[in-house]
């Protein structure tokens, strides 16, 4: 068995219809940071990482567009959501909300548990959990 050392989560990938929408999302609505982004034309299609910190010591979510699609992705039931943790959900989510975010699951303790959790939408559909960071 290996090291914990030796591995570290680098990114996520999803596929997203609209990539501007899904930068405007990720960027301006949860706050995160364009880290990178390129297009490859001999393969239609646009990759754009986005996260909260450098690559280099963080995990980060990589938005993969594919030039000419006509049609919304299916997500399916296999995948669940992304977590982030927040100081303040509460308040994140009344902003998420004014600017125009979906809030799928209003905070509150979850249930089974005493962790204060709420649920968004990205423009494509994923789930995103909020989590009330312990401390704050």
């Amino acid at each position: 068995m290996a090291e914990e050392s030796e591995f570290r989560v680098l990114h996520t990938m999803i596929r997203v219809f609209d990539l501007d929408r899904s930068l405007d999302f990720y960027t301006r609505i949860l706050g995160m940071k364009l880290l990178r982004k390129k297009d490859y034309p001999g393969g239609e299609f646009t990759l754009a990482f986005v996260g909260y910190g450098d690559e280099a010591s963080q995990s980060v979510i990589e938005l993969t567009h594919n030039w000419g699609r006509k049609e919304p992705y299916v997500l399916g039931d296999a995948f669940g959501h992304i977590a982030i943790g927040a100081r303040d959900i509460y308040v994140l989510c009344d902003k998420l909300k004014e600017a125009g975010g979906k809030v799928v699951r209003e905070p509150g303790p979850m249930k089974h548990g005493t962790t204060h959790i709420a649920f968004v939408e990205d423009p494509d559909g994923y789930k995103i959990e909020l989590i009330q960071m312990e401390g704050e």
